[in-house]
């Protein structure tokens, strides 16, 4: 009798053993396990926007003849990205613009398209996604009380989550037209749409309104 309570506990034992070797083993796999079984979200919420010009300004990031010019997805957002740059205007919205490219000697007459080019003192030579970062954005922003700002340009990945995420972390509404930003290709548009809807920080995600360039009045 001995002898078979100690055979019943070593399988135990064992047992245990093997059930805690194979839950370690499980949790040691990784997403590239799982690509191919992972389903993407719901497709993100889209809202409309009315907006005070004289506390909005529109970001037009990147979108230069070098980059954009070769995206197909970029330049499809160009009358988009005119339609909200007129009414930007129009409603005396500020207006600001990232240079990227020419081997640092970005001007205005690189950009993708004529119809929204900036004007003197709207715009600075700043590459990466956070256009904060040696740039005088943040001093542009508070010196026209700005409290909502909307995001255009490419690509969304860089950009649009760079900067949009610097943006809400700093207080500001933000305001992603999905039809104003671009990628290399969908599914980067996709996880961008979905980190700035859900995925990201609840302090980022609290602070953004994706909508379309249709959607948003002054």
């Amino acid at each position: 009798m001995l002898n078979m309570r100690t055979l019943l506990r070593r399988a135990a034992t064992a047992a245990a053993v093997l059930i805690i070797a194979f839950a370690a083993s499980s949790s040691a796999a990784d997403i590239l396990d799982d690509w191919a079984a992972v389903k993407p979200p719901p497709v993100p919420e889209i809202k409309p926007v009315t907006l005070e010009g004289s506390t909005t300004a529109l970001l037009i990031l990147d979108m230069m003849k070098a980059n954009c010019g070769v995206r197909p997805r970029c330049m499809a957002t160009i009358p988009n990205v005119k339609r909200l740059h007129d009414a930007a205007r129009t409603a005396k919205a500020m207006v600001w613009y990232s240079l990227i490219g020419n081997n640092g000697a970005a001007t205005p007459a690189d950009m993708v398209d004529p119809g929204f080019m900036p004007r003197e003192g709207e715009w600075v030579r700043q590459g990466g996604p956070d256009k904060f970062l040696g740039s005088n954005l943040e001093e542009k922003l508070k010196a026209g009380g700005i409290k909502t700002v909307i995001v255009c340009g490419t690509s969304f990945q860089g950009v649009g989550i760079g900067t949009g995420s610097g943006l809400a972390q700093r207080g500001y509404k933000v305001i992603v037209p999905l039809d104003c930003v671009s990628s290399e290709d969908s599914y980067m548009e996709q996880y961008s749409a979905w980190h700035l809807f859900k995925g990201g920080p609840a302090v980022v995600t609290s602070q953004v309104t994706l909508t379309r360039s249709t959607m948003v009045k002054f």
